[in-house]
């Protein structure tokens, strides 16, 4: 799927307004999902992730949070976006136990999607540092089914950071209302998206909370040390290969939890 395949758009909540990729299956979709890309943006392999969800029957929103959409990922282009990452408070990259303050905007675009689809409950995927927006989505009850690829802020430096699953108190309260089931997923050796955030969220969830954790590095099957992009970058897309798998399970998972 190109670029030109979307329908840009934007979107306005609270005064800020940002782009917005939509795409949607022929016929009537069967569900709708918001995909939030990691860094440095909509880069053709977020695109190409987010083709199999269409297939699957989802209109896909994309929100574009930094860089250009479309635009291939090259060390400058990494270096810039990260950054941005790193200094802008709406991602809050460096604090824990605090909501991001653009994860508000990003379930008012959740609610508009929903509205969309006459009111059904919508799902949401974030990746590396937009990973737990995903989670702090699931405080508004319209999103049901958030799913944490490589979670990777706050930044994990210090034990708080690390054990940090970027969401305010109030928040989970929030997402434990919901009662809705989340699914994380990361390479074990991903020094970004460490295992005691994982802890946390089998801590904090339980049972609701579904673990896909790939083994890593692993010379055998190719799994690099620096492995951490699970659904886009480090994908080897080869039926039997624990990333293909992890990729299915996360269809799968948006199947079965928006009917």
């Amino acid at each position: 799927m190109k670029l030109a395949d979307y329908t840009q758009t934007s979107f306005t909540h609270d005064g800020v307004t940002r782009p917005v990729l939509q795409h949607s299956p022929a016929g009537e979709p069967a569900r709708g999902i918001i995909v939030i890309h990691e860094v440095p943006g909509i880069t053709p392999a977020v695109l190409g992730f987010a083709e199999r969800l269409v297939e699957r029957g989802a209109t896909v929103w994309l929100p574009s949070l930094l860089g250009t959409p479309g635009q291939g990922r090259n060390v400058a282009y990494l270096a810039q976006t990260v950054a941005k990452v790193c200094v802008a408070q709406e991602f809050a990259a460096w604090a824990s136990h605090e909501t991001p303050p653009v994860v508000e905007w990003l379930r008012a675009l959740a609610r508009s999607l929903s509205q969309e689809l006459e009111g059904r409950a919508v799902g949401a995927l974030g990746m590396c540092f937009s990973g737990g927006f995903a989670l702090g989505m699931a405080a508004d009850p319209v999103v049901k089914a958030p799913v944490l690829s490589q979670p990777a802020g706050p930044f994990a430096l210090g034990r708080s950071r690390s054990r940090s699953i970027h969401v305010s108190d109030e928040d989970v309260a929030a997402i434990m209302a919901n009662g809705c089931q989340v699914m994380g997923l990361r390479f074990t050796g991903d020094l970004a998206v460490p295992a005691e955030r994982f802890a946390t969220l089998r801590d904090t969830l339980g049972d609701r909370f579904i673990a896909v954790e790939i083994d890593s590095p692993d010379r055998s099957l190719s799994i690099k040390r620096s492995a951490h992009s699970v659904l886009t970058e480090d994908l080897i897309d080869v039926p039997g290969h624990p990333t293909h798998a992890a990729l299915e399970q996360v269809l799968d998972f948006f199947d079965a939890q928006l009917p």
